[in-house]
């Protein structure tokens, strides 16, 4: 039960703070509290769909992009020990690596069309970003016409040099990155710094048809800078070991971080070899051959002031700590989250303590610990964000107080071990956020914060359902509500007065559950009728009527009822998931009643795969010349689905040598044997051989027959 509520925090968690830092430019942790809220639920759950998303969608208001090419995320490490097992893990011990250093900025896609710049797109959720094309033909280095008429996307990150930063506009904002994001996206030169001050940065391109001749990356990156775009600095490790070499780079790097250019927080390390890469493929979130390192941390001291407590969208009720300003890695800080009472627990500290507070590369620092109790000079020479000098008298020593009251709504809070919730589902703070996530998910213009609370403080609403019942005299009877904006409001609601069952239920945010797992789960249960009916069954016990068979074929009890048995089925979903979508909709039982009665919704729509193995299912036997998870990434990325046992399912049993049982299984039920020349003739694009695979099936077969299980 706590490790279930705990899923739920942590998947709320992550999915809220980065809403908040891609689209708000306005972090309220550091990114290594974020990175241990996503490693502790990657623990715990580590098929989560909130681990598969990259960010939220992009906020209403902006034109929206399809990245033809996704733009993912790079998983994340910190240490030597991160680079080696990246080198002899994950990669399964590759010769050639390239490096970058990792530039902290804003990551941007620029599309070219018969080398003319087209289109100019944010990363945004990594499938869909925003255009800023206009905003990014001011940046001085990004040209309108490359070198070569080719069709490609260029990634990269636009950045601001350091010496701008410092002389233009240190007043403005504690730190450049904020200033790229405002920059790229302002709408009328409203923004705080100028687009013209950015630089961008390349580090990757991708073809729409023919790609130039390249064994390597590295060798794409001379291919930009002779089409007219610079990339980041790179370097080329090649040796039997190279991880050596790139340790010691980070150690260089750390060096000289600060003397660079631009602001750096770590070195993206990236496995050189393209054709290794395409058989590593990628994950959901992120590719497997490539690794973000990080810097280590920087520190420095602050005081704590006092604590507030802030109820989020599930319900749970966080501590927020006001510090004394301090700046620390070129950042102001000024609040910080202790997370829960747990933490506050762990730390020991108290108001009026003098406070360690670490920056790992991030824009907001976190508390590390105590350090005793502060003295009045420890508040002195302290300036705001802005500049302002700060005035504040030494608070008394006192505990932090655990609240027992809901902040937002005067509701009993329950500690449920270091955490503390709020139960009540009419909490003003709950109902507003889940509101807030509705209209985003559907991509809602005109229907934002403020908005959302005038209707809740004038109790026009007091769920999701009541947007659909409000008038145009409703609305106008609000401040600052004119005709128009009324209008348009009112129509952003009939738009999306029909949606197919996979939005709908995305947008229901339940924990976990992002954009990819509700449109399958919509797939399976097909409509709203099929989805109460699932979710009848998916509650039934042993021995109830709908709980299905309680043994396996090999006579072992189900663990589940035959609801989310046949759920678990789909890649991607485990037992886990599946509760949580059971329990999920449960709780949001009668606010889908109510909002079927103003909605339309279509069945999800048929997905089609361009992978040459989709639909196909394969096993892998014998003694391979790769490592088996290579072979089985290989499949997967070609849309292929991997299984452990031999069955009249099968389609294909790609054997190695010393196949056995399951090669004479195999032949027996005429499925198709395949070795790895067959497998990789598979792959690039041309049939199977004959020759290969009989071959592979009469000198395997031989081996077979030396056991008498065969027979």
């Amino acid at each position: 039960m706590a490790d279930k509520q705990r899923i739920e925090e942590l998947s709320a968690a992550v999915r809220y703070h980065r809403e908040l830092y891609y689209n708000h430019s306005a972090p309220e942790i550091s990114d290594a509290d974020f990175d241990k809220l996503w490693d502790e639920l990657k623990l715990l759950d580590p098929d989560n769909s909130v681990l598969h998303e990259v960010g939220p969608e992009p906020l209403p208001g902006t034109e929206k992009v399809e990245h033809m090419f996704p733009m993912r995320s790079l998983d994340k490490g910190t240490t030597d020990d991160d680079i080696t097992h990246f080198v002899t893990q994950s990669t399964f011990g590759g010769k050639r690596y390239l490096a970058q250093p990792k530039l902290d900025g804003s990551a941007l896609s620029l599309e070219y069309v018969a080398g003319n710049l087209h289109r100019a797109a944010t990363r945004g959720s990594g499938e869909k970003g925003e255009d800023v094309t206009l905003n990014a033909k001011l940046v001085a280095n990004i040209p309108l016409r490359l070198n070569v008429a080719a069709d490609c996307h260029v990634r990269g990150e636009v950045v601001m040099p350091l010496a701008i930063f410092e002389e233009k506009y240190r007043h403005v904002s504690p730190n450049p990155r904020n200033l790229c994001s405002g920059a790229l996206r302002q709408k009328h030169g409203d923004g705080k710094a100028e687009a013209a001050d950015l630089v961008f940065c390349a580090y990757d391109v991708k073809f729409v048809n023919e790609a130039p001749t390249a064994k390597h990356d590295s060798e794409l990156l001379t291919w930009l800078q002779k089409a007219g775009i610079e990339p980041a600095p790179w370097t080329v490790f090649e040796s039997d070991s190279p991880q050596v070499g790139m340790i010691e780079h980070t150690t260089e790097w750390s060096a000289k971080r600060s003397d660079f250019e631009f602001e750096i927080d770590g070195i993206v390390f990236k496995l050189d070899d393209l054709q290794q890469r395409e058989n590593l493929g990628m994950t959901a979130h992120h590719p497997r051959w490539a690794l973000a390192w990080k810097f280590p941390p920087e520190e420095a001291t602050s005081v704590l002031l006092s604590v507030d407590w802030q109820t989020g969208r599930t319900g749970n009720v966080t501590p927020v700590a006001r510090i004394a300003p301090q700046s620390v890695g070129g950042v102001t800080v000024e609040n910080t989250t202790l997370h829960n009472p747990g933490e506050v627990a762990r730390l020991g500290v108290k108001i009026g303590d003098k406070i360690l507070i670490v920056r790992r590369g991030d824009v907001i620092p976190k508390i590390e610990h105590s350090l005793g109790r502060a003295k009045q000079e420890d508040l002195a020479d302290r300036h705001h964000a802005d500049g302002t000098l700060f005035a504040h008298e030494l608070p008394d020593e006192c505990e932090i107080t655990i609240p027992k009251i809901c902040p937002s709504c005067d509701y009993s809070l329950v500690v449920e071990g270091a955490f503390l919730k709020c139960y009540n589902m009419l909490c003003e703070a709950r109902t507003s956020r889940s509101i807030l996530y509705w209209c985003r998910a559907l991509e809602m213009d005109g229907i934002g914060e403020k908005l959302v609370e005038q209707l809740l403080d004038a109790e026009m609403i007091s769920s999701i359902s009541g947007l659909y019942k409000l008038t145009n005299q409703d609305l106008t009877s609000l401040e600052r509500m004119g005709q128009k904006s009324a209008q348009n409001v009112l129509s952003e609601l009939t738009r999306t007065k029909q949606m197919t069952l996979g939005k709908f239920i995305h947008a229901l945010g339940l924990p976990g559950i992002g954009p990819e797992l509700a449109s399958l789960f919509a797939s399976h249960v097909k409509n709203l009728e099929g989805m109460f009916d699932w979710l009848g069954g998916a509650h039934a016990e042993l021995g109830d009527d709908n709980y299905g068979p309680e043994l396996d074929q090999s006579g072992k009890p189900h663990k589940s009822n035959i609801a989310i048995r046949g759920l678990c089925e789909h890649d991607g979903i485990g037992e886990k998931v599946a509760i949580q979508v059971r329990d999920g909709l449960e709780l949001r039982r009668v606010l889908i009643l109510e909002l079927s009665d103003h909605l339309v919704l279509d069945e999800e729509p048929v997905s089609v795969s361009n992978g040459k193995f989709e639909g196909m299912t394969f096993c892998i036997t014998g003694t391979l010349t790769q490592p088996r998870k290579v072979i089985q990434l290989m499949v997967k990325a070609a849309g292929g689905k991997v299984v452990g046992s031999i069955s009249t399912k099968l389609d294909v049993l790609i054997a190695g040598e010393n196949a056995g049982t399951k090669l004479t299984k195999a032949v027996n039920l005429g499925i198709a044997v395949w070795d790895e020349a067959s497998l990789n003739q598979a792959v690039n694009g041309s049939e199977p051989s004959s020759e290969s695979n009989d071959s592979t099936k009469s000198s395997q077969k031989t081996q077979a027959q030396k056991s008498l299980l065969d027979f």
